[in-house]
């Protein structure tokens, strides 16, 4: 989880909470094979996919909390966690996807928001500002994301728990998609407001 920084960053490569995103960022490739396993013949492997997801979760919330309260706060966690988050939301989409779970619509929209903040991360290096900050509202996005993938894969069945999830996931499908166009909206504002600003002092 991404920390709004008030404490002093350090170099550190090797701290507990690097070593969690790390680990994170392994788990992705391992996700993407267990649940793209069926479709190349192999057994169903989606509780397996599951507990992958859910470890990444847990480590989302423990590298931010255990970064503040050990003042390992670094540079390299700052450019890990959120590069974990995409990597788990991007893996998802094309697993989902592949297994025709997820509508293209709403993959269309998840990735083109993603294109969205490209460009405008590359407009902001073209006028020497670092990408802006996660805010509220996308790590908001990304809870209800990672919260909606895992019941939609658990959706992939039948009986009443499949059901279920199928409502619960698709609740938070559709709210993590809403937040996550509007934190892009705002980002879109704030590049505006910081372009528009250099252009003014220039």
């Amino acid at each position: 989880m991404e920390v709004q920084e008030t404490r002093v960053q350090t170099d550190r490569v090797l701290t507990i909470p690097n070593i969690l995103s790390m680990a994170r960022l392994a788990g992705v490739p391992v996700f993407l094979w267990l649940i793209l396993l069926p479709e190349f013949g192999g057994p169903k492997a989606d509780g397996w996919a599951l507990l992958v997801l859910m470890f990444s979760g847990i480590s989302d919330y423990l590298d931010g909390k255990l970064a503040r309260r050990w003042n390992q706060i670094s540079s390299l966690g700052r450019l890990l966690d959120p590069a974990a988050d995409r990597l788990y939301i991007l893996s998802t989409i094309v697993g989902l996807t592949w297994r025709e779970i997820l509508p293209l619509w709403l993959t269309i929209a998840l990735l083109a928001r993603d294109l969205l903040l490209l460009v405008m991360v590359g407009v902001l290096r073209r006028h020497g500002y670092p990408p802006p900050q996660v805010n509220f509202l996308g790590k908001a996005a990304t809870f209800n994301l990672m919260y909606a993938f895992p019941l939609l894969l658990l959706s992939d069945g039948s009986g009443w728990l499949s059901t279920l999830a199928a409502i619960f996931g698709w609740a938070f499908a559709g709210w993590g998609t809403t937040l996550y166009w509007w934190a892009g909206i705002l980002y879109v504002v704030q590049v505006r407001r910081l372009v528009k600003a250099d252009a003014t002092a220039g």
